[in-house]
């Protein structure tokens, strides 16, 4: 018998593409729960209908990687996408982790962990994706069976690309497993142009919307039509196709791609009560089995949590990073609800703060930094938990509905239907407690998109993507800020120095590194 995902050389020059690691999953609750990937065998996947499940539910177990290596939602994507932008600082104390206050301060080089982490952990997402993809033709299940677990898997690779192709532009086009005479072939590990990774994101997510079932008619957390839908929809936003991104959202806030609304209280989409809510389009799955095997994505939550300092001498909630910055506290409008959901602000009074659970962190001479992302926090008394901090679980919202709103009302105001527009934007503004607008301009939706989504991993993507409608937007917004934005390097981070050397030179860098 052959078994599936066997270990390869770490020799091999694929050892950049992530190929080179052994494939095993983390244990969860409900259908994450599966054996490794590893021990599955072709003669299972041919004869064993759940074969091909557990396959694909160790895609899925990929999204866990954070902590200080191979990363796909822990800190360093925290870092690459919030502190890199305007709407946080590296945080923490000075000089805590160097790498991250080069990426805070723009001034890193192709030899930062951090960049090369995050390119180990998609590319190792993307290569159990095409394993998967690799064998589920061969399951006995039936072909509509099959063709949803295709679209999970395909839905999945394509969002681990899309985050790749914002993060370092044109990176290796990886869609296959690559046969054994293949494994040292430079060819696979040349940059296919941005374009064409689009492409390959573009097929893969119109596979799942083409295939995968609506919310409710599978087990939640798994990818849906509309969560298909909406991320497709995101990347057409960035193609500057603003009619197939309207058409996209249209179909999901009509109601044809089954039933979404805004959770009415902004503060609880990101505590356990909102998880898998009337709001969430897709979310990165955690919790807790019988085992209590810390299901959750490494350090997620403790690494943006308060740090003592000063005084000191209290039960601090973690390592201090990710502070959203001065800038974003003062984006807000007077009395929009979302300011005192986002943020947590640390006080100068002697009562300190006191949190929705009633944890009370002390005044600001006991408490190492001014401001921490509320968006983060997980209750030790109030939510479930084994007991870890670094693995406390908390599901990342990767599309929510209020997100699905922006991208519609964005698409449909580019194309001329500013009424329309308004009318979407307005929903989210009322549950903010703020007045509808009468008219509307694009600052304004980026405006919204700001405060609605911030603390979100999105704010360095939009600003890029925003300077390519309106160029001339994006330096002074960092200059504001304190940071130098260096246009014709910055939009794009470091491939890193290791995947070069990795690939026998063959990787090429990008500009201004």
């Amino acid at each position: 018998m052959k078994t599936i995902f066997p270990r390869l050389n770490r020799r091999f020059r694929l050892a950049a593409l992530g190929l080179a690691l052994t494939v095993g999953a983390v244990g969860c609750k409900d259908f994450l729960e599966v054996a490794p990937q590893g021990q599955l065998t072709e003669d299972q996947i041919k004869t064993d209908p759940a074969a091909a499940q557990k396959l694909v539910d160790g895609v899925y177990n990929v999204m866990y990687l954070g902590g200080f290596g191979s990363d796909i939602h822990g800190l360093q994507y925290v870092m690459l996408t919030d502190v890199a932008s305007d709407d946080a600082d590296k945080g923490s104390s000075p000089q805590d982790y160097g790498p991250a206050l080069e990426v805070d301060n723009l001034t890193l080089n192709s030899t930062n962990d951090i960049v090369n982490n995050a390119w180990q952990g998609y590319f190792q997402g993307i290569n159990r994706a095409n394993q998967a993809l690799d064998k589920l033709p061969l399951s006995p299940a039936p072909e509509a069976t099959r063709n949803r677990l295709i679209g999970e898997v395909r839905f999945l690779r394509g969002y681990f690309y899309f985050n790749m192709v914002r993060l370092f532009g044109g990176v290796p086009k990886l869609d296959r497993v690559p046969l054994a005479s293949e494994i040292n072939d430079p060819s696979l590990q040349r940059r296919a142009t941005a374009e064409e990774i689009y492409q390959l994101i573009i097929d893969d997510l119109q596979f799942g919307v083409d295939n995968l079932p609506l919310k409710g008619a599978t087990e939640t957390g798994r990818a849906t039509k509309a969560a298909a839908q909406a991320l497709l929809a995101k990347v057409y936003l960035y193609q500057k196709n603003y009619q197939k991104a309207y058409d996209l959202t249209s179909e999901i806030v009509q109601g044809k791609s089954g039933n979404y609304g805004l959770l009415p209280s902004y503060e609880n989409i990101w505590r356990e009560v909102g998880a898998n809510s009337e709001e969430s389009v897709f979310e990165v799955q955690t919790g807790i089995n019988a085992a209590c095997n810390n299901s959750a994505v490494n350090l997620y939550v403790v690494s943006q949590g308060p740090r003592s300092g000063g005084k000191g001498g209290w039960a601090d909630l973690g390592f201090g990073f990710n502070n959203p910055s001065q800038q974003l506290a003062d984006a807000y409008e007077p009395g929009d609800k979302r300011r005192a959901g986002s943020i947590i602000f640390i006080t100068t009074a002697k009562t300190g703060t006191v949190l929705w659970d009633g944890f009370r962190i002390p005044s600001q001479d006991s408490v190492e930094n001014s401001r921490y992302s509320y968006k983060a926090y997980h209750s030790r008394t109030k939510e479930k938990t084994c007991g870890n901090n670094d693995y406390l679980p908390k599901n990342i919202r990767i599309m929510r509905y209020g997100e699905v709103l922006l991208l519609n009302a964005e698409a449909a105001f580019q194309l001329g239907k500013t009424a329309e527009a308004t009318t979407v934007l307005n929903q989210l503004r009322a549950r903010a407690g703020l007045p509808a607008r009468t008219s509307l301009t694009l600052a304004q939706i980026w405006q919204e998109r700001r405060v609605e989504l911030a603390l979100e991993h999105d704010r360095f993507f939009d600003l890029v993507r925003q300077e390519s409608v309106q160029p001339g937007r994006i330096v002074p917004l960092y200059a504001a800020h304190g940071k130098t934005f260096r246009k014709g390097r910055n939009e794009l981070f470091p491939i890193p120095q290791q995947q070069i050397d990795l690939s026998g030179g063959v990787l090429t860098q990008n500009p201004g590194y």
